[in-house]
């Protein structure tokens, strides 16, 4: 069973579940999870290596690695695992805010609790990114999203009760309605007198969902992994818990988890019931447009620098649904670059915001100002991770929204250019805010004297953000790879979709 590389995404997780609960001091946590996250790294570069190694060697299959074992018999349901591009991208992504977070949390109180549930998180984000059958898929992102609740409701702060449960109470939701669509795509997945299966290759072969069935499980299944991406109005849980969680659970949140959202979406809904992804588009599409402009707007009337980024979050979320519902090889392709961009520069957002808050005690930018002359180094990290977030040339924002946008122009009907154009608005609203946020927090006099004895950051702190930038900068300058990857990820989708 372990022959598998892909097993070793959850295999390394539990290993350091196991590790930290051996673990007596502080040192030894630490170790357990910097050690454990570099692992993971360094088995997620060997993964894309060796991925791109066997397109380039002519392998077109649409998974690779799949390997399948029997879980449940009587309900057909198997351990099956298998990635494409796009999976490979997001795996990539998730060790490094792993690595980052661990940094990140360098001084986190109660470490040994405080990781084994951020490990626990993780395991759930691996598991889900690999998994292609069904009911293992929903296993994992339940795994996910659990300990979420632990991490805001005891290391948070502000409203951490309050924010903590609502978070878990509208994913929950979303995760009712994700398993009615689970259960209606599994008694509709193969013709009469074959049997059922979970498996998502299988299902897409199978071509057994009904249009009538489509129309109805298609919206629920949207909807369930769209209320995880933001989309708008099931956004409302995510400014909250993201304004309350510790730095790294913000990292994790909005850098990988909200990405489930999207590539669920992706991977079940359009891919599985591709009729109606054609036919109803058009309606989340409408909502989608919302939460790009909605976010961005939210943002520029905040004081809270958590809240900020929780809008921005929202906006730039709403654009990879946005994209994705384009349903052309080109918007997809910025989508899964617009989940990388943001997952890394949110993650440096968010790892920025922790460490200036633990100096000042305060996110209100109106009681800060003249940052940049007292902790140089964060102050520059948060122009750079400012400057990506409004998509300036040569950093990973540019790549990923002008893809987004040429993709969805693409579209040649006047509704689907008339969004275009009002979702590209939001970049003029994004400067806004981003370029406010630098003056007031960065620029211009100090506005609190004891802020002239703050400290700039420690190695482990500009450790874990030098590791974003240079993601962030290398995705900019070179997008290549990413095409690279993504080739031929697409060609399944967009085959059922012109059917």
């Amino acid at each position: 069973m372990l022959s598998n590389i892909l097993i070793y995404f959850v295999v390394i997780p539990l290993l350091m579940l196991g590790g930290l609960a051996l673990c007596r001091n502080i040192r030894q946590i630490r170790a357990v999870a910097v050690i454990g996250s570099l692992a993971l790294t360094a088995l997620s570069v060997y993964l894309l290596v060796d991925f791109l190694a066997l397109r380039a060697a002519g392998d077109n299959a649409p998974m690779l690695y799949v390997d399948s074992w029997t879980w449940f018999e009587p309900l057909n349901i198997h351990l099956a695992v298998g990635v494409d591009g796009i999976s490979v991208a997001m795996i990539l992504l998730s060790s490094i805010i792993v690595l980052a977070g661990s940094f990140a949390s360098w001084t986190i109180a109660q470490p040994k609790a405080f990781f084994l549930w951020l490990i626990l998180l993780s395991t759930g984000v691996f598991g889900f990114f690999i998994s292609i059958d069904l009911f293992t898929m929903f296993m994992f992102y339940e795994v996910a999203l659990i300990p979420m609740y632990l991490l805001i409701g005891l290391w948070g702060t502000g409203r951490k009760e309050y924010s903590a449960m609502k978070l878990t109470l509208m994913l929950m939701g979303g995760s009712a309605f994700l398993l009615l669509g689970i259960l209606g795509i599994y008694y509709h997945s193969a013709p009469a007198g074959s049997p059922l299966t979970m498996n998502l290759l299988e299902i897409s072969a199978n071509d057994a969902i009904s249009h009538d069935w489509q129309y109805f499980l298609f919206p629920i299944t949207f909807v369930g992994f769209g209320v995880l991406g933001a989309m708008f109005p099931f956004h409302t849980w995510s400014p909250d818990g993201h304004a309350s969680a510790p730095t790294a659970v913000s990292m994790l949140h909005a850098g990988v988890l909200m990405k489930l959202g999207g590539y669920g979406c992706f991977r079940v809904a359009i891919y599985l019931m591709p009729f109606a992804a054609n036919e109803l588009a058009w309606i989340f599409l409408i909502l989608t447009g919302i939460s790009v402009v909605y976010g961005a707007f939210s943002a520029c009337v905040q004081t809270d620098l958590k809240y900020i980024n929780a809008y921005s979050s929202v906006s730039h979320c709403g654009l990879v649904l946005f994209a994705i519902l384009m349903l052309n090889t080109t918007a997809m392709t910025g989508a899964v670059m617009q989940m990388l961009s943001h997952g890394l520069m949110t993650a440096l957002f968010f790892a920025l915001i922790g460490m200036i808050y633990g100096r000042t005690h305060t996110r209100d930018i109106r009681l800060m100002g003249g940052l940049m002359k007292i902790m140089p180094f964060l102050a520059v990290c948060y122009v750079i991770a400012g400057m990506a977030s409004l998509g300036l040339p040569g950093l990973s924002g540019f790549v990923a929204e002008m893809t987004i946008f040429v993709g969805s122009f693409q579209e040649a009907d006047l509704f689907h250019r008339t969004f275009t154009i009002i979702a590209c608005c939001s970049i003029v609203i994004t400067a806004v805010y981003i370029l406010r946020v630098v003056g007031k927090l960065l620029l211009g006099p100090v506005q609190d004297e004891h802020h002239l004895s703050l400290t700039d950051a420690e190695w482990w702190e500009r450790l874990s953000v030098i590791t974003l930038i240079v993601c962030v900068a290398g995705i900019g300058c070179f997008p290549n790879w990413i095409s690279n990857l993504l080739h031929n990820s697409f060609l399944p989708i967009i085959e059922v979709l012109t059917k």
